[in-house]
């Protein structure tokens, strides 16, 4: 019996079968593949560690780096207040956690990163906040008097090329160099994005030219989440 192709019936039920096939592949490939992309993000995560102390890295030999710089020292999980709680710092996805609004403010973690670097000790906060399209994250060290910024690495999911990905370039992240987030005793100092060219006085930062929602974004989330951090870092 000769099938008529231009069926309605037949139509819908070919379009449903090929459907169906390609959610079996893609459910087959998204497994298989798992594994490999939990890899590659944990030596992003690596990388961009390093990165904000300063190391370049390759994915060839960013985990021997690792080791050497952080992963060889202690790590810590703050909450909101400041507080010491149990986790492991390098497994929380402070993206994930940070997008998804069922989660408290007091039930949020932060993790908290020790590197030793040319006999210094650095301290390593993870931030994250909401660029002009779409998620944007980063790190920041700071110096061992805990107050002066050491190095800066950020990244976007979606900003606009030429304009707020420029985040991530260099010539962005060194303005935050030598910059303090706290006074001699640690109390929180604000660091604020300006585009009037004043960013070489003290707390503030020259933005992106036609990138000011992405600059604004960087700031928020570095003011948002440094207050916090600073509650632990006057205790040790």
């Amino acid at each position: 019996m000769k099938v008529n192709k231009d069926n309605t019936g037949y139509i819908f039920l070919f379009t449903f079968l090929l459907i169906g096939v390609v959610a079996v592949i893609l459910s087959i490939l998204a497994t298989s593949l798992a594994p490999q992309i939990s890899k590659n993000n944990e030596t992003k995560k690596q990388m961009d560690l390093l990165q904000s102390i300063g190391i370049e890295s390759t994915r060839a030999n960013a985990k021997e780096l690792f080791q050497k710089y952080i992963g060889s020292n202690p790590s810590y999980v703050i909450n909101n207040r400041g507080e010491v709680v149990e986790g492991n710092a390098f497994e929380i996805d402070i993206r994930t956690q940070h997008r998804d609004k069922s989660i408290s403010e007091d039930a949020k973690k932060y993790p908290l990163f020790i590197a030793n670097k040319d006999g210094q000790t650095l301290y390593i906060v993870p931030v994250v906040g909401k660029g002009l399209w779409g998620p944007i994250w980063g790190y920041v060290s700071l110096k061992d008097d805990k107050r002066t910024i050491y190095g800066v690495s950020y990244d976007h999911l979606g900003e606009t090329p030429g304009l707020g990905a420029e985040i991530k370039q260099k010539f962005f992240t060194d303005r935050y160099l030598a910059e303090t987030v706290a006074d001699e005793n640690l109390n929180y100092m604000p660091i604020k994005i300006v585009k009037d060219g004043s960013g070489a006085q003290p707390q503030k930062v020259d933005g992106i030219t036609g990138g000011t929602i992405t600059s604004k974004g960087v700031e928020e989330m570095v003011n948002r989440t440094m207050e916090i951090y600073l509650n632990y870092l006057k205790t040790i």
